[in-house]
Protein backbone atom coordinates (compact mmCIF):
# COMPACT_ATOMS: atom_id res chain seq x y z
CA UNK A 1 0.00 0.00 0.00
CA UNK A 2 0.82 3.62 -0.55
CA UNK A 3 1.49 5.08 2.81
CA UNK A 4 0.49 9.11 3.01
CA UNK A 5 2.19 9.15 6.11
CA UNK A 6 5.29 7.29 5.02
CA UNK A 7 7.98 10.68 5.63
CA UNK A 8 6.73 10.93 8.67
CA UNK A 9 9.85 10.08 11.15
CA UNK A 10 9.39 7.12 13.06
CA UNK A 11 10.32 8.44 15.99
CA UNK A 12 7.90 10.98 15.35
CA UNK A 13 6.84 10.42 19.56
CA UNK A 14 9.51 10.71 21.95
CA UNK A 15 9.84 7.91 24.07
CA UNK A 16 7.23 5.76 21.83
CA UNK A 17 10.12 2.50 21.91
CA UNK A 18 9.69 2.87 26.00
CA UNK A 19 6.04 3.89 27.22
CA UNK A 20 3.45 1.48 28.27
CA UNK A 21 1.15 2.13 25.03
CA UNK A 22 3.94 1.08 22.96
CA UNK A 23 4.71 -2.17 24.32
CA UNK A 24 0.92 -3.38 24.92
CA UNK A 25 0.18 -2.10 21.26
CA UNK A 26 3.15 -3.02 19.58
CA UNK A 27 3.52 0.25 18.01
CA UNK A 28 6.70 0.69 17.03
CA UNK A 29 6.74 -2.87 16.43
CA UNK A 30 4.88 -2.74 13.41
CA UNK A 31 6.14 0.41 12.32
CA UNK A 32 3.84 3.12 13.80
CA UNK A 33 3.55 5.65 15.99
CA UNK A 34 1.33 7.16 18.66
CA UNK A 35 0.60 10.37 16.67
CA UNK A 36 -0.61 7.87 13.42
CA UNK A 37 -2.60 5.76 15.66
CA UNK A 38 -4.26 8.61 16.69
CA UNK A 39 -4.83 10.14 13.84
CA UNK A 40 -6.16 6.99 11.53
CA UNK A 41 -8.71 6.59 14.63
CA UNK A 42 -10.00 10.16 14.29
CA UNK A 43 -9.99 9.50 10.29
CA UNK A 44 -11.96 6.58 10.82
CA UNK A 45 -14.38 7.81 13.17
CA UNK A 46 -15.22 10.82 10.69
CA UNK A 47 -15.51 7.85 7.35
CA UNK A 48 -17.92 5.80 9.31
CA UNK A 49 -19.85 7.81 12.07
CA UNK A 50 -22.96 8.46 9.68
CA UNK A 51 -24.10 4.87 10.77
CA UNK A 52 -24.85 6.42 13.95
CA UNK A 53 -27.54 8.54 11.66
CA UNK A 54 -27.85 5.81 8.80
CA UNK A 55 -29.15 2.73 11.20
CA UNK A 56 -31.83 4.92 13.03
CA UNK A 57 -32.95 5.51 9.47
CA UNK A 58 -32.94 1.95 8.29
CA UNK A 59 -34.06 0.67 11.56
CA UNK A 60 -35.82 3.04 13.73
CA UNK A 61 -39.23 4.45 13.36
CA UNK A 62 -41.46 7.12 14.51
CA UNK A 63 -44.63 5.75 16.67
CA UNK A 64 -48.17 5.56 15.05
CA UNK A 65 -46.81 4.90 11.63
CA UNK A 66 -46.43 2.12 9.57
CA UNK A 67 -42.72 2.90 8.63
CA UNK A 68 -40.09 0.44 10.24
CA UNK A 69 -42.85 -0.88 12.12
CA UNK A 70 -42.75 -5.24 13.49
CA UNK A 71 -45.78 -7.23 13.40
CA UNK A 72 -47.18 -5.87 16.05
CA UNK A 73 -47.47 -2.45 14.99
CA UNK A 74 -44.38 -1.13 17.15
CA UNK A 75 -41.32 0.40 16.21
CA UNK A 76 -37.86 1.22 17.93
CA UNK A 77 -38.15 4.67 18.15
CA UNK A 78 -35.36 7.14 16.14
CA UNK A 79 -33.24 8.68 18.97
CA UNK A 80 -33.00 6.00 20.62
CA UNK A 81 -31.83 3.94 18.49
CA UNK A 82 -28.78 6.71 17.59
CA UNK A 83 -27.73 6.34 21.23
CA UNK A 84 -27.64 2.68 21.34
CA UNK A 85 -25.69 2.48 17.88
CA UNK A 86 -23.34 5.07 18.94
CA UNK A 87 -22.86 3.48 22.69
CA UNK A 88 -22.52 -0.41 21.10
CA UNK A 89 -19.94 0.68 18.19
CA UNK A 90 -17.71 2.89 20.84
CA UNK A 91 -17.90 -0.03 23.61
CA UNK A 92 -17.42 -2.77 20.59
CA UNK A 93 -14.10 -0.72 18.65
CA UNK A 94 -12.45 -0.50 22.36
CA UNK A 95 -12.78 -3.90 23.31
CA UNK A 96 -11.65 -4.74 19.62
CA UNK A 97 -8.52 -2.21 19.96
CA UNK A 98 -7.54 -3.90 23.60
CA UNK A 99 -8.04 -7.45 22.91
CA UNK A 100 -7.27 -8.24 19.46
CA UNK A 101 -5.08 -5.68 18.58
CA UNK A 102 -5.86 -4.99 15.00
CA UNK A 103 -7.27 -1.20 13.80
CA UNK A 104 -10.59 -2.41 12.86
CA UNK A 105 -13.14 -0.22 13.90
CA UNK A 106 -16.91 -2.33 14.68
CA UNK A 107 -20.31 -0.59 14.37
CA UNK A 108 -23.69 -1.77 13.35
CA UNK A 109 -23.62 -3.53 9.86
CA UNK A 110 -25.59 -2.64 6.97
CA UNK A 111 -26.71 -5.51 5.01
CA UNK A 112 -28.30 -7.51 8.66
CA UNK A 113 -29.75 -4.35 9.72
CA UNK A 114 -31.74 -4.22 6.55
CA UNK A 115 -32.59 -7.24 6.87
CA UNK A 116 -34.26 -7.23 9.87
CA UNK A 117 -35.91 -3.81 8.72
CA UNK A 118 -37.40 -5.14 5.37
CA UNK A 119 -37.91 -9.13 6.32
CA UNK A 120 -37.83 -10.14 9.77
CA UNK A 121 -38.96 -7.97 11.92
CA UNK A 122 -42.00 -6.81 9.83
CA UNK A 123 -43.27 -11.11 10.67
CA UNK A 124 -42.43 -10.57 14.38
CA UNK A 125 -41.78 -8.29 17.25
CA UNK A 126 -38.66 -6.17 17.49
CA UNK A 127 -37.14 -8.31 20.50
CA UNK A 128 -37.80 -11.19 18.79
CA UNK A 129 -35.49 -9.94 15.60
CA UNK A 130 -33.35 -9.09 17.92
CA UNK A 131 -33.28 -11.77 19.83
CA UNK A 132 -32.15 -13.91 16.29
CA UNK A 133 -29.50 -11.71 15.87
CA UNK A 134 -28.39 -12.73 19.61
CA UNK A 135 -28.56 -16.24 18.52
CA UNK A 136 -26.47 -15.27 15.59
CA UNK A 137 -23.67 -13.78 17.34
CA UNK A 138 -23.30 -16.75 19.80
CA UNK A 139 -23.05 -19.43 17.10
CA UNK A 140 -20.50 -16.91 15.32
CA UNK A 141 -18.31 -16.94 19.01
CA UNK A 142 -19.02 -20.87 19.12
CA UNK A 143 -17.48 -21.05 15.75
CA UNK A 144 -14.56 -18.61 16.97
CA UNK A 145 -13.82 -20.45 19.79
CA UNK A 146 -13.61 -24.21 18.06
CA UNK A 147 -11.49 -22.95 15.17
CA UNK A 148 -14.25 -23.26 12.47
CA UNK A 149 -13.53 -19.44 11.34
CA UNK A 150 -9.78 -19.78 11.32
CA UNK A 151 -9.92 -22.83 9.56
CA UNK A 152 -12.39 -21.53 6.44
CA UNK A 153 -10.27 -18.43 6.39
CA UNK A 154 -7.32 -20.35 6.21
CA UNK A 155 -8.51 -22.93 3.09
CA UNK A 156 -9.13 -19.96 1.04
CA UNK A 157 -6.72 -19.97 -2.18
CA UNK A 158 -4.18 -16.59 -1.76
CA UNK A 159 -5.72 -15.84 -5.27
CA UNK A 160 -9.25 -15.58 -3.51
CA UNK A 161 -7.79 -13.38 -0.47
CA UNK A 162 -6.31 -11.18 -3.09
CA UNK A 163 -10.03 -10.86 -4.99
CA UNK A 164 -11.28 -10.34 -1.63
CA UNK A 165 -9.14 -7.23 -0.80
CA UNK A 166 -9.65 -6.07 -4.39
CA UNK A 167 -12.97 -6.44 -4.15
CA UNK A 168 -13.58 -4.91 -0.73
CA UNK A 169 -11.61 -1.78 -2.52
CA UNK A 170 -13.97 -1.53 -5.46
CA UNK A 171 -17.05 -1.61 -2.94
CA UNK A 172 -16.05 1.08 -0.69
CA UNK A 173 -15.21 2.95 -3.64
CA UNK A 174 -19.00 2.37 -4.87
CA UNK A 175 -20.24 3.17 -1.34
CA UNK A 176 -18.29 6.61 -1.77
CA UNK A 177 -19.55 7.25 -5.12
CA UNK A 178 -23.24 6.44 -3.68
CA UNK A 179 -23.03 8.38 -0.56
CA UNK A 180 -21.98 11.71 -2.36
CA UNK A 181 -24.52 11.21 -4.96
CA UNK A 182 -21.92 11.38 -7.11
CA UNK A 183 -23.56 7.89 -9.10
CA UNK A 184 -27.50 7.78 -8.26
CA UNK A 185 -30.81 5.28 -9.25
CA UNK A 186 -32.87 6.56 -12.13
CA UNK A 187 -36.18 7.43 -11.51
CA UNK A 188 -37.23 6.21 -14.91
CA UNK A 189 -37.88 2.42 -14.79
CA UNK A 190 -36.69 2.48 -18.67
CA UNK A 191 -33.37 3.95 -17.42
CA UNK A 192 -30.06 1.86 -17.12
CA UNK A 193 -29.63 0.72 -12.97
CA UNK A 194 -26.82 4.21 -12.21
CA UNK A 195 -26.34 6.84 -13.76
CA UNK A 196 -23.92 9.93 -12.91
CA UNK A 197 -25.17 12.26 -10.43
CA UNK A 198 -28.94 12.99 -10.17
CA UNK A 199 -29.61 13.86 -13.97
CA UNK A 200 -26.67 11.97 -15.94
CA UNK A 201 -24.40 15.30 -14.68
CA UNK A 202 -22.93 16.55 -11.99
CA UNK A 203 -25.53 19.33 -11.40
CA UNK A 204 -25.48 19.67 -7.36
CA UNK A 205 -22.65 21.98 -5.35
CA UNK A 206 -22.33 19.22 -2.78
CA UNK A 207 -21.53 16.44 -5.56
CA UNK A 208 -19.08 19.01 -6.84
CA UNK A 209 -17.50 19.55 -3.48
CA UNK A 210 -17.14 16.02 -3.45
CA UNK A 211 -15.35 15.90 -6.68
CA UNK A 212 -12.67 18.48 -5.38
CA UNK A 213 -12.48 16.74 -2.43
CA UNK A 214 -11.61 13.67 -4.37
CA UNK A 215 -8.99 15.29 -6.47
CA UNK A 216 -7.33 17.42 -3.30
CA UNK A 217 -6.94 13.99 -1.23
CA UNK A 218 -5.45 12.77 -3.89
CA UNK A 219 -2.79 14.94 -4.24
CA UNK A 220 -2.68 15.32 -0.82
CA UNK A 221 -1.82 11.25 -0.96
CA UNK A 222 1.05 11.55 -4.30
CA UNK A 223 2.42 14.48 -2.17
CA UNK A 224 2.84 11.75 0.85
CA UNK A 225 2.09 14.61 3.05
CA UNK A 226 1.05 13.22 7.06
CA UNK A 227 -2.39 13.05 7.65
CA UNK A 228 -3.41 13.80 4.19
CA UNK A 229 -6.62 11.89 4.52
CA UNK A 230 -7.48 14.03 7.72
CA UNK A 231 -6.46 17.31 6.13
CA UNK A 232 -8.48 17.08 3.16
CA UNK A 233 -11.63 15.98 5.35
CA UNK A 234 -11.24 19.32 7.64
CA UNK A 235 -10.83 21.33 4.50
CA UNK A 236 -14.00 20.05 2.59
CA UNK A 237 -16.00 20.45 5.55
CA UNK A 238 -14.89 23.83 6.42
CA UNK A 239 -16.05 24.76 2.83
CA UNK A 240 -19.40 22.78 3.13
CA UNK A 241 -19.74 24.97 5.87
CA UNK A 242 -19.23 28.18 4.01
CA UNK A 243 -21.41 26.99 0.77
CA UNK A 244 -23.94 26.24 2.96
CA UNK A 245 -24.28 29.49 4.83
CA UNK A 246 -23.91 31.55 1.74
CA UNK A 247 -27.01 29.19 -0.38
CA UNK A 248 -28.58 27.21 2.17
CA UNK A 249 -29.29 23.87 0.79
CA UNK A 250 -30.61 21.68 3.45
CA UNK A 251 -31.17 18.14 2.69
CA UNK A 252 -30.92 16.81 -0.81
CA UNK A 253 -34.63 14.81 -0.01
CA UNK A 254 -35.90 17.88 0.19
CA UNK A 255 -35.56 18.26 -3.90
CA UNK A 256 -33.35 21.38 -3.52
CA UNK A 257 -29.96 19.62 -4.63
CA UNK A 258 -28.55 19.83 -0.86
CA UNK A 259 -27.38 17.22 0.82
CA UNK A 260 -26.90 13.60 1.16
CA UNK A 261 -27.30 13.57 4.82
CA UNK A 262 -25.30 15.75 7.71
CA UNK A 263 -26.57 19.55 6.35
CA UNK A 264 -22.71 21.05 7.12
CA UNK A 265 -23.69 24.51 9.61
CA UNK A 266 -22.70 24.86 13.45
CA UNK A 267 -25.25 23.48 15.51
CA UNK A 268 -27.57 24.88 18.21
CA UNK A 269 -26.64 22.90 20.96
CA UNK A 270 -23.97 20.10 21.39
CA UNK A 271 -25.03 18.28 24.45
CA UNK A 272 -27.77 15.97 25.76
CA UNK A 273 -27.79 12.66 27.54
CA UNK A 274 -28.97 9.59 25.71
CA UNK A 275 -31.43 7.37 26.19
CA UNK A 276 -30.26 4.00 26.54
CA UNK A 277 -33.67 2.46 26.96
CA UNK A 278 -33.82 0.37 24.25
CA UNK A 279 -30.84 -1.75 25.77
CA UNK A 280 -32.14 -5.10 27.09
CA UNK A 281 -35.06 -5.09 25.40
CA UNK A 282 -34.76 -8.50 23.14
CA UNK A 283 -36.89 -11.79 23.68
CA UNK A 284 -34.21 -14.57 22.70
CA UNK A 285 -36.65 -17.82 21.76
CA UNK A 286 -39.40 -15.29 20.46
CA UNK A 287 -38.92 -16.16 16.80
CA UNK A 288 -39.45 -19.64 18.39
CA UNK A 289 -42.49 -19.34 20.20
CA UNK A 290 -44.87 -19.92 17.71
CA UNK A 291 -46.69 -16.65 18.65
CA UNK A 292 -46.17 -15.11 15.31
CA UNK A 293 -48.49 -16.34 12.75
CA UNK A 294 -46.43 -16.00 9.84
CA UNK A 295 -42.99 -17.89 11.65
CA UNK A 296 -42.76 -21.35 12.37
CA UNK A 297 -39.43 -22.73 13.67
CA UNK A 298 -38.42 -23.81 10.50
CA UNK A 299 -38.21 -20.37 8.90
CA UNK A 300 -36.72 -18.46 12.28
CA UNK A 301 -34.24 -21.12 11.76
CA UNK A 302 -33.61 -20.05 8.26
CA UNK A 303 -33.70 -16.67 9.51
CA UNK A 304 -30.53 -17.31 11.66
CA UNK A 305 -28.90 -18.86 9.31
CA UNK A 306 -29.06 -15.98 6.65
CA UNK A 307 -27.95 -13.95 9.67
CA UNK A 308 -24.65 -16.28 10.06
CA UNK A 309 -23.69 -16.67 7.13
CA UNK A 310 -23.91 -13.23 6.28
CA UNK A 311 -21.83 -11.95 9.45
CA UNK A 312 -19.28 -15.15 9.01
CA UNK A 313 -18.08 -14.11 5.45
CA UNK A 314 -18.48 -10.21 5.83
CA UNK A 315 -16.46 -10.70 8.70
CA UNK A 316 -13.90 -12.70 7.28
CA UNK A 317 -13.89 -10.68 4.31
CA UNK A 318 -13.32 -7.49 5.71
CA UNK A 319 -10.27 -8.46 8.04
CA UNK A 320 -8.53 -9.98 5.39
CA UNK A 321 -8.63 -7.23 3.03
CA UNK A 322 -8.03 -4.76 5.79
CA UNK A 323 -5.24 -7.11 7.14
CA UNK A 324 -3.21 -7.10 4.00
CA UNK A 325 -3.71 -3.55 3.05
CA UNK A 326 -2.31 -2.45 6.64
CA UNK A 327 0.86 -5.16 5.61
CA UNK A 328 -0.38 -7.27 8.64
CA UNK A 329 -0.76 -10.91 6.75
CA UNK A 330 1.53 -13.59 6.62
CA UNK A 331 3.11 -14.94 3.39
CA UNK A 332 -0.32 -17.13 2.76
CA UNK A 333 -2.14 -13.60 3.58
CA UNK A 334 -3.38 -14.30 6.95
CA UNK A 335 -3.42 -12.01 9.85
CA UNK A 336 -2.22 -13.43 12.79
CA UNK A 337 -4.21 -14.04 15.39
CA UNK A 338 -7.51 -13.82 13.64
CA UNK A 339 -9.10 -16.45 15.69
CA UNK A 340 -9.14 -13.98 18.86
CA UNK A 341 -10.02 -11.06 16.25
CA UNK A 342 -13.15 -13.57 14.85
CA UNK A 343 -14.48 -14.42 18.44
CA UNK A 344 -14.51 -10.64 19.64
CA UNK A 345 -15.97 -9.84 16.21
CA UNK A 346 -18.67 -11.71 16.89
CA UNK A 347 -19.67 -10.98 20.41
CA UNK A 348 -20.54 -7.99 18.52
CA UNK A 349 -23.59 -9.02 16.75
CA UNK A 350 -24.46 -10.58 20.52
CA UNK A 351 -24.13 -7.38 22.31
CA UNK A 352 -25.47 -5.25 19.17
CA UNK A 353 -28.58 -7.18 19.67
CA UNK A 354 -29.30 -7.30 23.17
CA UNK A 355 -29.11 -3.64 22.67
CA UNK A 356 -31.60 -3.61 19.72
CA UNK A 357 -28.72 -1.62 17.47
CA UNK A 358 -28.48 -4.74 15.12
CA UNK A 359 -25.57 -6.99 14.29
CA UNK A 360 -21.92 -5.03 15.12
CA UNK A 361 -19.12 -6.23 12.86
CA UNK A 362 -16.32 -4.78 11.26
CA UNK A 363 -16.43 -2.11 9.20
CA UNK A 364 -14.91 -1.96 5.65
CA UNK A 365 -14.22 2.11 6.28
CA UNK A 366 -11.61 1.30 8.78
CA UNK A 367 -9.20 1.58 5.79
CA UNK A 368 -9.21 4.95 5.93
CA UNK A 369 -7.51 4.92 9.34
CA UNK A 370 -5.10 2.32 8.02
CA UNK A 371 -4.26 4.87 4.54
CA UNK A 372 -3.68 7.43 7.87
CA UNK A 373 -0.82 4.71 9.13
CA UNK A 374 -3.16 3.17 11.67
CA UNK A 375 -1.87 -0.15 12.09
CA UNK A 376 -2.92 -1.29 16.12
CA UNK A 377 -5.61 -1.67 18.37
CA UNK A 378 -5.12 2.08 19.56
CA UNK A 379 -6.86 3.50 16.50
CA UNK A 380 -9.76 1.26 17.65
CA UNK A 381 -9.52 3.16 21.34
CA UNK A 382 -9.63 6.90 19.45
CA UNK A 383 -12.48 5.98 17.31
CA UNK A 384 -14.19 3.93 20.21
CA UNK A 385 -13.72 6.73 23.02
CA UNK A 386 -15.16 9.07 19.64
CA UNK A 387 -18.29 7.27 19.00
CA UNK A 388 -18.79 6.96 22.84
CA UNK A 389 -18.51 10.97 22.83
CA UNK A 390 -21.28 11.12 19.92
CA UNK A 391 -23.49 9.76 22.31
CA UNK A 392 -23.66 13.13 24.14
CA UNK A 393 -22.60 15.47 21.63
CA UNK A 394 -24.61 14.47 18.48
CA UNK A 395 -25.20 17.65 16.87
CA UNK A 396 -21.38 18.26 16.94
CA UNK A 397 -20.38 15.08 14.51
CA UNK A 398 -23.41 16.17 12.14
CA UNK A 399 -21.57 19.22 10.93
CA UNK A 400 -19.50 17.14 8.77
CA UNK A 401 -21.26 16.52 5.67
CA UNK A 402 -20.98 12.67 3.67
CA UNK A 403 -19.68 14.84 0.70
CA UNK A 404 -16.57 15.65 3.32
CA UNK A 405 -15.74 12.28 4.19
CA UNK A 406 -16.64 10.27 1.02
CA UNK A 407 -14.27 11.00 -1.00
CA UNK A 408 -11.41 9.44 1.46
CA UNK A 409 -13.59 6.16 1.13
CA UNK A 410 -12.85 6.38 -2.90
CA UNK A 411 -8.98 7.24 -2.07
CA UNK A 412 -8.74 4.13 0.11
CA UNK A 413 -10.35 2.27 -2.08
CA UNK A 414 -8.05 2.93 -5.51
CA UNK A 415 -5.15 1.76 -2.77
CA UNK A 416 -6.80 -1.35 -1.73
CA UNK A 417 -7.52 -2.61 -5.56
CA UNK A 418 -3.52 -2.51 -5.92
CA UNK A 419 -4.15 -6.07 -4.54
CA UNK A 420 -5.37 -7.38 -7.58
CA UNK A 421 -1.47 -7.62 -8.90
CA UNK A 422 -1.09 -10.61 -7.00
CA UNK A 423 -3.56 -12.71 -8.95
CA UNK A 424 -2.39 -14.03 -12.48
CA UNK A 425 -5.10 -12.87 -14.85
CA UNK A 426 -3.48 -15.24 -17.74
CA UNK A 427 -4.81 -18.39 -15.93
CA UNK A 428 -8.50 -18.42 -16.35
CA UNK A 429 -9.63 -20.69 -13.70
CA UNK A 430 -7.97 -17.78 -11.00
CA UNK A 431 -9.04 -14.84 -13.51
CA UNK A 432 -12.37 -15.88 -13.61
CA UNK A 433 -13.08 -16.54 -9.99
CA UNK A 434 -11.26 -13.47 -8.63
CA UNK A 435 -13.19 -11.20 -11.17
CA UNK A 436 -16.57 -12.16 -9.97
CA UNK A 437 -15.33 -12.13 -6.34
CA UNK A 438 -13.97 -8.20 -7.23
CA UNK A 439 -16.94 -7.29 -9.24
CA UNK A 440 -19.59 -8.96 -7.08
CA UNK A 441 -19.02 -6.79 -3.90
CA UNK A 442 -19.95 -3.49 -5.56
CA UNK A 443 -22.66 -5.01 -7.81
CA UNK A 444 -24.97 -6.84 -5.42
CA UNK A 445 -23.61 -4.30 -3.06
CA UNK A 446 -22.53 -7.16 -0.38
CA UNK A 447 -19.16 -8.55 0.70
CA UNK A 448 -20.36 -12.05 1.82
CA UNK A 449 -22.30 -12.01 -1.77
CA UNK A 450 -19.16 -11.50 -3.49
CA UNK A 451 -17.21 -13.80 -1.49
CA UNK A 452 -19.73 -16.06 -2.09
CA UNK A 453 -19.87 -16.16 -6.29
CA UNK A 454 -16.17 -16.63 -5.67
CA UNK A 455 -16.45 -19.72 -3.89
CA UNK A 456 -18.63 -21.19 -6.12
CA UNK A 457 -17.11 -20.35 -9.42
CA UNK A 458 -13.07 -21.70 -7.83
CA UNK A 459 -14.99 -24.86 -6.90
CA UNK A 460 -17.38 -25.55 -10.12
CA UNK A 461 -14.25 -24.42 -11.97
CA UNK A 462 -11.64 -27.05 -10.14
CA UNK A 463 -14.12 -29.58 -10.22
CA UNK A 464 -14.69 -29.11 -14.25
CA UNK A 465 -10.75 -29.14 -14.61
CA UNK A 466 -10.36 -32.61 -13.14
CA UNK A 467 -8.50 -31.41 -10.06
CA UNK A 468 -10.97 -31.99 -7.14
CA UNK A 469 -8.47 -33.80 -5.13
CA UNK A 470 -6.52 -29.84 -5.30
CA UNK A 471 -9.75 -28.08 -3.50
CA UNK A 472 -9.85 -27.44 0.27
CA UNK A 473 -12.98 -29.92 1.67
CA UNK A 474 -14.01 -27.15 3.50
CA UNK A 475 -14.34 -24.86 0.53
CA UNK A 476 -16.66 -27.56 -1.09
CA UNK A 477 -18.63 -27.37 2.56
CA UNK A 478 -18.29 -23.41 2.35
CA UNK A 479 -19.07 -23.52 -1.05
CA UNK A 480 -22.78 -25.30 -0.82
CA UNK A 481 -23.82 -23.31 2.19
CA UNK A 482 -23.46 -20.64 -0.24
CA UNK A 483 -25.78 -22.48 -2.65
CA UNK A 484 -28.32 -22.90 -0.20
CA UNK A 485 -27.83 -18.50 0.93
CA UNK A 486 -28.50 -17.68 -2.49
CA UNK A 487 -31.81 -19.93 -2.83
CA UNK A 488 -32.82 -19.02 0.84
CA UNK A 489 -35.87 -17.18 -0.69
CA UNK A 490 -37.36 -20.14 -2.69
CA UNK A 491 -36.30 -22.28 0.30
CA UNK A 492 -38.11 -19.97 2.21
CA UNK A 493 -41.38 -19.80 0.07
CA UNK A 494 -41.34 -23.81 0.47
CA UNK A 495 -41.31 -23.84 3.89
CA UNK A 496 -44.02 -21.38 4.06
Amino acid sequence: MSDPAEKEPQDADPGTKTNVLDRYFKISERGSTISREMRGGLVTFFTMAYIVVLNPIIIGGIPGEPMNADALGNVLPVLQVTAVTALVAGVMSIIFGMVANYPFAIAAGLGINSLLAVTIAPQMSWPAAMGLVVIDGIIIVLLGLTGVRTAVLNSVPDELKSAIAAGIGAFIAFVGLINAGFVTRPADSHAPPVQLGADGSIATVPTLIFVVGVLLMAILVVRKVPGGLLLGIVIMTVVSIIVESIMGLGRAADGNGGWAMNIPKMPDGVGGMPDLSLVGQVDLFGAFSGAFEHVTVLIACVFVFSLVLSNFFDAMGTMTGLGREAGLTDEHGNVPGIGKALVVEGTGAIVGGAASSSSNTVFVESSAGIAEGARTGLANIVTGVLFLAAMFFTPLYKVIPMEAVAPALVIVGALMMGQIRDIDFTKFEYALPAFLTIVGMPFTYSIANGIGIGFISWVAIGVGQGKWKQIHPLLYIVAALFIVYFARGPISDLIS
